[in-house]
């Protein structure tokens, strides 16, 4: 099933803070000399759903989140899971990149937004369309 337009709206603005926040942290931890730890994409996933089970929390009713939507999420981000590795994996290899955090959470959300803009559209029932 398709997301609306504008929760996709919403969770590239979370995915924007979230690859932002990684980058803060990566030069925080520069600054004082520490190497950074390998990340994976199911970690970029984990990420994104901790922080849209706390929006949900604070703000779901004001911007059209329900509870219900974390879940839906989680089914999704599971379905996607492959692609998303292979597509992280592939990029990294292709791109030389270097898998830190922020790059890892970059390329997990662009492949996540990527699989999520090419679902279906969901008929409901009582809908009349002709193939």
């Amino acid at each position: 099933m398709r997301l609306p337009g504008r929760i996709i709206g919403l969770l590239k603005e979370y995915m924007h803070d979230l690859v932002e926040q990684a980058k803060q942290e990566q030069a925080a931890q520069a600054t004082f000399g520490f190497a950074t730890p390998p990340y994976r994409p199911d970690q970029a996933i984990s990420d994104l759903l901790a922080i849209l089970d706390d929006r949900i929390e604070s703000e779901g009713v004001q911007v059209g989140l329900s509870v219900e939507f974390l879940h839906q999420m989680w089914t999704l981000c599971n379905g996607a899971n492959t692609h998303i590795s292979e597509t992280v994996w592939l990029r990294k290899n292709i791109d030389g990149g270097n898998g830190s955090q922020a790059e890892v959470r970059q390329q997990t959300y662009q492949a996540l937004i990527t699989f999520l803009e090419s679902q279906p559209e969901e008929n409901h029932p009582g809908d009349h369309t002709r193939n």
